[in-house]
């Protein structure tokens, strides 16, 4: 019998092996995210293109600190990423004027919007999450710069702390907005900061987790919230014990822990990924496929949803893509 997306979903994260392999990829629409309307209907068609088995609502990328005053131009392309024009927070002072904003409040209300004309369209069988950076990448993208904030959280701790807290009270009943908005849970994403190439563990300990769970916290009543830890280098296993149900991480770099490495360090979590943005664009769907079935031989399929690194290219072959989600649909344990 087949199952809805939401009971495939649910029996994967309790361990139990459903109809079929679940499957997951979500990307950016440079060109049709500028409204809650226009997200919404790139949304929508996206998962009526491929049926995946959860939605993750992609926002634009900077919507996160569009309420404190950044401003970013767009090219109009459905490649061109849109560009930084206007930076909030220019020098270490600049962080004592980052105070709470309202959850509705300009485009964070614009996102909730979105969530609830996503789920109105799709209705309750879909499971849906919605994306909310974490504290400190909200303080990178204010500053507009990784390294800098870096720079400055060694120099100046007590004014990032500052910051840290007025974004950590903004994102908290934020995050309880979207579950009311219609989310079933968040992508909750660590961007560049978790990682070794900008910060030791030290570090992300005081500067990261303490306002990461803040933010978990507040959504623990949901079923399916997910942890993105991005990028190479990641300090995955430092961010295991955080209260979520699934893992998503870049498992097919070579600087990270494989699926098979992880699937015996994180539990009873669900793991998500195993496909690459180098296999997604390759001229052939073959180099995607090849890594579909390396991710089911080393998850052997349990408590595992196949998806992507991070957020897929929006270069990626359709073809590609294709292949990957009928290798899903028809796998056989």
């Amino acid at each position: 019998m087949s199952l809805t997306h939401r009971e495939r979903i649910r029996r994967v994260l309790a361990g139990e092996r459903p109809d079929r392999s679940p499957y997951a990829f979500w990307r950016h629409f440079y060109d049709q995210e500028s409204s809650a309307r226009d997200l919404a209907r790139a949304m929508v068609a996206w998962q009526r293109e491929y049926d995946f088995d959860f939605l993750k609502v992609n926002p634009r990328a900077q919507y996160h600190v569009e309420p404190w005053g950044a401003r970013f131009e767009y090219q109009g392309g459905p490649h061109d990423r849109p560009r930084q024009v206007a930076f909030p927070v220019r020098t270490p002072e600049d962080l004592g004027s980052i105070r709470p904003v309202a959850p509705d409040a300009g485009a964070l209300g614009e996102q909730l919007e979105a969530l609830g004309l996503i789920r109105r369209e799709l209705g309750p069988d879909v499971p849906m999450v919605a994306t909310i950076f974490n504290p400190l990448s909200v303080a990178a993208d204010l500053v507009g710069s990784d390294s800098t904030l870096v720079r400055w959280l060694r120099e100046y701790p007590a004014a990032v702390e500052a910051a840290l807290e007025a974004i950590t009270q903004t994102f908290v009943p934020f995050a309880r907005a979207c579950l009311e908005a219609g989310a079933d849970g968040i992508f909750f994403a660590t961007t560049t900061l978790a990682t070794r190439n900008l910060l030791t563990e030290e570090e992300y300990a005081r500067f990261g987790r303490p306002y990461d769970l803040r933010v978990l916290k507040a959504v623990q009543s949901a079923w399916f919230n997910i942890l993105h830890v991005c990028q190479e280098n990641s300090m995955l296993y430092l961010l295991a014990d955080y209260p979520v149900q699934a893992v998503n991480w870049a498992a097919t770099s070579p600087t990270n822990p494989s699926l098979g490495e992880a699937r015996a360090r994180l539990g009873e979590r669900t793991l998500i990924g195993g496909v690459s943005h180098r296999a997604l664009t390759a001229p052939d769907p073959e180099a995607a496929l090849a890594e579909a079935r390396r991710a089911m031989a080393e998850t052997g399929g349990v408590r595992f949803i196949l998806g992507p690194d991070c957020s897929i290219p929006t270069t990626t072959r359709p073809e590609n893509l294709r292949a990957v989600v009928e290798f899903a649909r028809n796998y056989v344990w």
